[in-house]
């Protein structure tokens, strides 16, 4: 589920039956993918893995969060590490999980990094700030695809055409202080 659904989108920009849902709906899941990111998660980013014909390892460059017994969901790690799975052993900077292979491997990275996430505890629909910051960056968006130019002006009170600069994400770090991922706050 979106953190803005269409009928809030609808609403606050007026637009009535003009569009389809579908079309409202693309850009409250664009503002999902530039907001959900930042929120602060339990996960990790794998950088490397391995594997015997018994067992997969995850390695990472930051300590990881996990214990023995959590199930996590990985991404992005390849086919034979991907998965729903239960942590069986827990290093620092790595992870090991069941699996069945008919080969093993060797340490490789991975790029870019392999996420790996834990149980989600926080239910970012029920929060109100964060709501909000997803519904300023929709419409935002959706200015950018409807009216390119509006409402954006540097300095010298000359149109801009940069409305999804960085300062979009500025407009809404205020709303979202409690909620940021310090990973997210690099640069």
């Amino acid at each position: 589920m979106s953190l803005t659904t269409v009928a809030e989108l609808r609403s606050t920009l007026g637009v009535g039956t003009l569009y389809p849902d579908a079309t409202l709906q693309e850009v409250a899941d664009a503002a999902d993918a530039v907001l959900i990111p930042m929120l602060a998660v339990n996960s990790a980013f794998a950088v490397a893995h391995s594997k015997t014909t018994t067992t997969a390892t995850l390695y990472f460059d930051t300590p990881q969060p996990f214990i023995i017994g959590d199930v996590v969901v990985i991404t992005n790690c390849g086919s034979a590490w991907n998965g729903t799975k239960t942590i069986t052993a827990v290093g620092d900077y790595l992870i090991t999980y069941t699996i069945s292979a008919a080969t093993a491997t060797n340490k490789n990275t991975i790029a870019p990094a392999g996420l790996v996430t834990g149980d989600i505890t926080t239910d970012w629909t029920t929060d109100t700030a964060v709501q909000n910051a997803a519904l300023m960056i929709s419409v935002e968006i959706w200015q950018a695809r409807t009216a390119t130019l509006s409402g954006s002006n540097a300095v010298d009170f000359q149109p801009s055409p940069y409305r999804m600069s960085a300062q979009l994400l500025a407009k809404v770090r205020g709303l979202i202080a409690h909620a940021l991922d310090p990973r997210s706050m690099v640069g």
